[in-house]
């Protein structure tokens, strides 16, 4: 595939967009990837990164091989994830620790308006795709109502946690830095990011390359066989995080991860709980606002072919 400077350019933002949403527990970097249109391509890429590279290398020369991996996507967009790690990350825990309603707010907008997104892609609705939907909303529903574990910061379980967050990560509707709350890593992660912690941060890219190069093959395999199942799945995925990312929350229960005070347990309440609070037409505004950017950027993606 033939690509101007500018269309990398444009998978880079993709990629900031995609990492800006990873570092926040519960919104989906997979969910960006989708909504922006390169989910599959993504998927595929990551796929096909196997042994036989080598083989083309050593026989067809590192162009070759380049081509077929689709190095230039991967580095747009992980130089745009990687961006969004070490520069926005520090910005959206200070605007979730100050102005969590507002946030939420609007990642709930975007990510409804994406059910609808990826919904729609959907061919034919049957039976079956109603159940896949329905199990793949209640999986995530659970999996979104877990208590977080302990912290823990040794190497084998770090591999494990960049292992498994990563394969959340690459699954619309589950947030990598969610599951990482959930196992007790967030902490450890994001203060090694911080701290440049290079150490620390390679053990969870060892453990996230490997969960990722096994994770994708699966789920290329299902697109290419049960896309339509697959989709309804995806669809549910995100539905079934909603409760996660509801902006209005009611704290059960809290813990200390070393000096500072994490919530465990939540649950959704209704906005009229919180009578007078001055940041209610606010938070609906920007509700409204994250629905209607998913609308108005797949408007722009359909109509772009059109223009050229």
């Amino acid at each position: 595939m033939q690509r101007s400077f500018r269309d990398y350019f444009t998978i880079t933002l993709k990629g900031i967009a995609m990492g800006a949403a990873d570092v926040v527990p519960g919104v989906s970097g997979g969910t960006i990837a989708f909504i922006s249109g390169i989910y599959e391509e993504l998927i595929a890429t990551i796929g096909g990164v196997n042994l036989s590279l080598l083989k083309v290398w050593r026989t067809e020369g590192f162009s070759s091989m380049w081509k077929q991996l689709n190095g230039s996507f991967l580095v747009a967009l992980l130089s745009g994830i990687l961006i969004s790690v070490f520069t926005l990350m520090r910005l959206t825990n200070y605007l979730l620790e100050t102005h969590p309603v507002l946030i939420w707010s609007f990642f709930f907008g975007l990510v409804l308006s994406s059910i609808w997104f990826v919904g729609k892609q959907i061919p034919k609705w049957n039976f079956k795709v109603v159940i896949a939907l329905l199990i793949g909303a209640g999986v995530a529903f659970y999996i979104v109502s877990l208590p977080p574990m302990g912290g823990n910061s040794s190497s084998l379980f770090l591999f494990f946690a960049g292992a498994v967050a990563v394969c959340a990560m690459i699954l619309p509707g589950i947030s990598g830095a969610f599951i990482l709350l959930l196992l007790g890593a967030y902490k450890t992660v994001t203060e090694a990011a911080h701290a440049f912690d290079i150490k620390t941060l390679a053990i969870v890219a060892v453990g996230a390359v490997f969960g990722l190069l096994s994770f994708s093959k699966l789920l290329k395999w299902l697109f290419n066989n049960y896309s339509t199942i697959t989709l309804a799945v995806l669809t549910g995925f995100i539905a079934g995080s909603l409760n996660k990312i509801w902006p209005w929350k009611k704290v059960l229960e809290t813990a200390t991860f070393g000096d500072k005070e994490m919530v465990v347990r939540e649950s959704s309440v209704l906005p009229w709980n919180f009578p007078g609070d001055p940041q209610m037409l606010f938070a609906v505004a920007l509700m409204v606002a994250g629905f209607v950017l998913i609308i108005a950027l797949e408007h722009f993606a359909t109509q772009k072919p059109l223009s050229e």
